[in-house]
């Protein structure tokens, strides 16, 4: 049966004398409710609502309440280790959490913690895997910075790839045209001559959220300006074909979606 509890119970008295086997409770009038405390009980014998007769007495008695009608408790007699005595008239009746609830609590907490499979970690750092025949194996440092090892030889040789530089790579152009191509991504590229020069943003190289940097770092001011299919947006005087301000002047052109590009930097 579902142990059912409750906070708010409030203690009340037998109405009448009760044998020792008797398997119905009457309690003083109208306090049936608030022996229950808000707890309702379902059909067909399936929760118990645990209370003694005569608390604290050589005569208390653990009960199960099944049911309940009005101030009328069905009843199951001699719970949690007592005996099944009569009570008086006026015997006290309270809801109680027995030592037999604590039991029954920490077998299951027991129980589910056997359930749940324990980690294998046994010191900082340690990576936990699965070998071919599903077994965890422990991963520790191997031979060089790549290569782990594990104490299962079914593991050994596993590797992980190095991880991706974050360090900003360059592309130095000199001449006085240049036009953008799938390998400056997130690159700087550089552009440096005397006179003029003209970068173009090409149609079908970049999609969506890819970004290139760009900065003159010669005399000759940098001009940004599309294929003739791409559109470009900016805040530069035109704005459609941004001018970097000066030497040194820096910008990021972003693909916004396709064949669209916003310019943002030091621009002119």
């Amino acid at each position: 049966m579902t142990r059912k509890y409750s906070t708010t119970s409030v203690a009340t008295t037998l109405a009448a004398t009760i044998s020792n086997s008797a398997t119905t409770v009457t309690v003083a009038a109208g306090t049936g409710s608030s022996l229950m405390g808000g707890v309702s009980l379902a059909a067909g014998n399936v929760d118990q609502f645990l209370v003694a007769l005569d608390v604290d007495t050589q005569n208390e008695e653990i009960v199960a309440v099944t049911a309940i009608s009005g101030d009328t408790l069905t009843v199951v007699r001699a719970r949690a280790g007592t005996s099944g005595i009569s009570h008086t008239a006026g015997a006290s009746v309270k809801h109680v959490f027995t030592g037999d609830d604590a039991t029954f609590f920490t077998t299951g907490v027991a129980t589910a913690d056997a359930a749940i499979p324990k980690s294998l970690v046994t010191t900082k750092g340690d990576i936990i895997v699965a070998t071919a025949s599903a077994t965890p194996a422990r991963l520790g440092a191997g031979t060089n910075s790549q290569v782990l090892t594990a104490d299962s030889t079914t593991a050994t040789g596993l590797k992980w790839s190095t991880p991706a530089t974050t360090d900003l790579t360059f592309n130095a152009q000199t001449g006085t045209t240049y036009s953008l191509v799938a390998g400056d991504l997130n690159k700087l590229v550089t552009l440096s001559n005397a006179a003029a020069i003209t970068l173009t943003v090409p149609n079908g190289v970049f999609t969506t959220g890819q970004q290139v940097n760009v900065q003159a770092i010669g005399a000759g001011q940098v001009s940004i300006v599309s294929d003739g299919t791409t559109v470009l947006t900016s805040t530069g005087a035109t704005s459609t074909a941004p001018k970097l301000r000066a030497q040194y002047s820096a910008a990021t052109i972003i693909c916004t979606s396709s064949n669209n590009f916003t310019v943002v930097g030091d621009l002119s």
